[in-house]
């Protein structure tokens, strides 16, 4: 099974234009359709203005507008220059709900990071992470900063034997069949606890006609096991890592912190997710 159909997010911000590179690369490795769904933080349209100022919420529509068609026709010329099946969507209505409908008929959903210092990056609260929990689908997540020249060619898998892993691993396939590098990496979180053997993970890829190696490595005192998989994936030049989303409550992440937490804030390489 490859992946066929790949939607990714369009907005204003700066990293758009990455994201959208990303998918066409992944779209022409796969022969694949893409689907730029363009969707901008509506939250505070109803706020900006009061209906006794006409002229005013004009102002605001015609550059939305304008925002609108720049965003389409850089999407579509990067498609055309790529030479890649696209084709651009900008439904209305809840930003969450069309980004889930409209992912849960895609094989692969690109995201943006969180970027606290570009308003434009910001669509709704906690977006991400409802895609990655509504969706159904994995969400291949683009970091705020940083550029790589390639993508999913040195992949890390995060191992903790949970059934969000197994997941991630299986959405991945198309993925780590393509390839050069695999590596399955769990972290020692306590040492009266054994990581979870990856003997039984590796004999499945393998199966598969993927060869992946195996290491496991302790979390460093002080240190979130979601940085240490970060800083030793950075280490071996990773260039996506694979992890499972969510293993714990969600709102239990948000308050005390969790790997999922950690990925989704401060990963610097791109992150598949899946839950």
């Amino acid at each position: 099974m490859n992946w066929k159909t790949i939607l990714v997010h369009l907005d204003n911000s700066r990293r758009c234009d990455v994201r959208t590179r990303y998918a066409l690369d992944i779209a022409r490795r796969f022969d694949a359709h893409v689907i730029g769904l363009y969707l901008v933080c509506q939250d505070l349209v109803h706020h900006l203005f009061e209906p006794a100022e006409p002229l005013q919420r004009k102002g605001y529509e015609q550059q939305r507008r304008t925002s609108l068609d720049r965003a389409r026709e850089a999407f579509e010329r990067a498609a055309e220059l790529a030479g890649i099946n696209a084709e651009w969507r900008a439904p209305a209505g809840s930003i969450l709900d069309a980004a889930t409908l409209h992912g849960r008929h895609a094989d692969v959903i690109l995201l943006g990071q969180d970027d606290p210092d570009d308003p434009d990056a910001f669509v709704a609260r906690h977006f991400v992470e409802d895609v990655v929990i509504g969706a159904g689908r994995p969400v291949l997540l683009v970091p705020r900063t940083g550029d790589f020249a390639t993508i999913g060619e040195n992949v890390v898998i995060a191992w903790d034997g949970s059934r969000e892993a197994a997941r991630a691993v299986a959405d991945a396939l198309p993925i780590l069949r393509r390839a050069r590098f695999v590596e399955i990496m769990t972290v020692e979180r306590h040492r009266d606890i054994q990581a979870p053997a990856g003997i039984e993970i590796s004999a499945y890829l393998d199966r598969q006609g993927i060869r992946a190696s195996f290491s496991s490595t302790p979390r460093v005192s002080g240190e979130s096991t979601g940085m240490t998989l970060i800083d030793k994936a950075n280490r071996v030049h990773a260039d996506m890592l694979v992890a499972g989303a969510y293993a714990h409550s969600r709102g239990l992440e948000r308050v005390l912190g969790g790997v999922t937490n950690n990925l989704l804030q401060v990963s610097t390489l791109p992150v598949l997710l899946s839950h």
